[in-house]
């Protein structure tokens, strides 16, 4: 992808979060309007998870911003992490609100309080609701084409604040049929609870980013590249590392050339390969290619043909696989693999 194309995904990326911030205000004050009518525990868990909606859509806002800055003399690999704090600290807040929306919900259990103008309440939350379903999809679809971790959690936050809505008129319709108020708290507790859920899983998700947990679609998307454009003289890939911070990528691999190869080409057809690689990739990042010279072992996997230095006939051409490219080197597993 081209640094127009890369720009203009970035710039959309700071865009949405800006939107997400206005509406996160917008419908916060919607739904406080909702609980002053109704004075409903429902409503109010569906209110006081909109205050931590506020709170991290500003946050996401800026970890957006910031990690689009390019790499600096104190941040040679970007500043691309901030998105998974960002994420982990969305996900920190969301079990919060679940916690208030318990503290504030249990009392009502054993002592239900009666709610008042309920088809109003509805109507407002209703509204709501609905917004909230539209930004959250939109968020996480950008977030997921700027790769922006934070956008992609605020997207999450969102729809997690839609189905709390959800969940809020059915327990406000269940009291409008039944007469039921313990319904009401009922219904916030189930909300507590799914939040909670969600919020664990941001967590769980900002830790494994933050320890450069191997990324499978991009390790995949990697050795597919090499492999579409494998050269006969490419004879082994290994070693292969990749991860993300934030939306750049980071690759790194050692690659098998042939060692009578002068460094001007080997360092050539490096560059070629780096280069296929950026180009399926979205957006910027870096890629560091070691080279290792061939071995005599490594002729029985080699298709080279002629080769001055063949010490054995050519008996197999494996297919590059990502399960082959993060292990060692070809010639050693074939080594250590004969008894």
């Amino acid at each position: 992808m081209g640094s127009a194309d890369i720009h203009w995904l970035t710039d959309r990326g700071a865009r949405v979060a800006w939107l997400s911030l206005a509406m996160s205000i917008v419908l916060l004050s919607l739904k406080f309007v909702a609980y002053h009518l109704t004075g409903s525990a429902a409503v109010l868990s569906d209110a006081l998870e909109s205050i931590v909606n506020v709170i991290a859509s500003g946050f996401a806002l800026f970890s957006v911003t910031l990690s689009a800055r390019p790499p600096d003399e104190s941040h040679p690999y970007g500043h691309g992490r901030i998105e998974f704090f960002s994420a982990g600290f969305e996900g920190a807040l969301i079990i919060a609100a679940a916690l208030a929306i318990c503290a504030a919900a249990i009392p009502r259990v054993f002592a239900p309080e009666p709610i008042t103008r309920l088809s109003l309440g509805m109507l407002l939350v209703c509204a709501a609701g609905a917004a909230n379903a539209l930004l959250g999809f939109y968020l996480q679809y950008v977030g997921h084409r700027t790769h922006s971790l934070a956008l992609v959690a605020d997207g999450k936050h969102l729809l997690s604040d839609a189905y709390t809505s959800a969940g809020v008129l059915l327990g406000i319709l269940g009291v409008m049929l039944t007469g039921w108020h313990v319904l009401d708290a009922l219904t916030a507790l189930a909300v507590a609870f799914h939040i909670l859920v969600m919020g664990w899983h941001l967590v769980r998700e900002s830790i494994a980013r933050l320890m450069d947990e191997a990324e499978p679609a991009l390790l995949q998307r990697i050795v597919q590249t090499m492999q579409t454009a494998r050269q006969d003289a490419w004879i082994d890939i290994h070693n292969l590392r990749a991860w993300r911070s934030g939306p750049r990528y980071h690759v790194d691999f050692h690659l098998t050339l042939p060692r009578y190869w002068a460094l001007e080409h080997s360092h050539a057809v490096a560059q070629q390969i780096e280069h296929l690689i950026e180009e399926t990739q979205p957006t910027h990042g870096d890629v560091i290619i070691h080279l290792d010279p061939c071995m005599p072992s490594d002729c029985p996997c080699c298709a080279l043909s002629p080769c001055p230095v063949r010490a054995a006939a050519q008996q197999e051409h494996r297919p590059w696989t990502v399960a082959a490219a993060i292990g060692g080197p070809m010639s050693r597993v074939s080594e250590m693999a004969t008894p």
